[in-house]
């Protein structure tokens, strides 16, 4: 049986490296305790935001999907509830992002697309909670506590993505 060659391009590697970027930021996601059930700081995320500026969409979307999809089967958790969770809230993220990158630039960057992306992500998984895993109105009272999270955390990895944006702009002047 003759093999079968594959070809790749440079894209190709470079969403497999930042995938693996993320996916690895999510396995040590995954080990931390959580104060809070469902509650987690999403540093995986920083990759795609890191991605969505310093390439394009596509690749972002790449990143996030690949991450989803590989984290879920290194932890053993793929097509569960906790997969599903993870994926709805990265698709209403990204749909987030596409629509943040459309805003404008100078009251929209990194900080306040990470915000809206995190509030896109728990809205995701909220919905999903609400609509499949726990049918009750009730779901309703996680709203401010997973908003709140939404906004630190978001806060907090836009921040991070804005410094690493910054450092790599000084880099790429420095080289010129």
């Amino acid at each position: 049986m003759k093999p079968t060659h594959i070809q790749t391009t440079i894209d190709d590697h470079r969403i497999a490296k930042l995938a693996a970027f993320a996916i690895a930021l999510h396995m040590v996601e995954a080990i931390i305790p959580s104060p809070l059930p469902g509650v987690k700081p999403g540093i995986a995320n920083i990759v795609t935001l890191y991605v969505l500026y310093r390439y394009d969409f596509k690749t972002a979307a790449w990143v996030s999907i690949l991450r989803v999809f590989a984290s879920s089967l290194l932890l053993g958790q793929f097509l569960s509830p906790g997969f599903v969770l993870s994926l709805s809230g990265a698709l209403l993220s990204l749909g987030v992002l596409w629509l943040g990158m459309h805003l404008p630039k100078q009251y929209f960057g990194p900080v306040a697309l990470s915000i809206l992306a995190a509030f896109g992500h728990i809205a995701g998984q909220l919905l999903i909670v609400r609509l499949w895993l726990i049918p009750h109105t009730g779901v309703a009272y996680l709203i401010p506590i997973f908003a709140l999270a939404a906004l630190f955390f978001g806060l907090m990895n836009g921040l991070i993505t804005s410094r690493l944006l910054a450092k790599k702009s000084v880099q790429m002047s420095a080289k010129k």
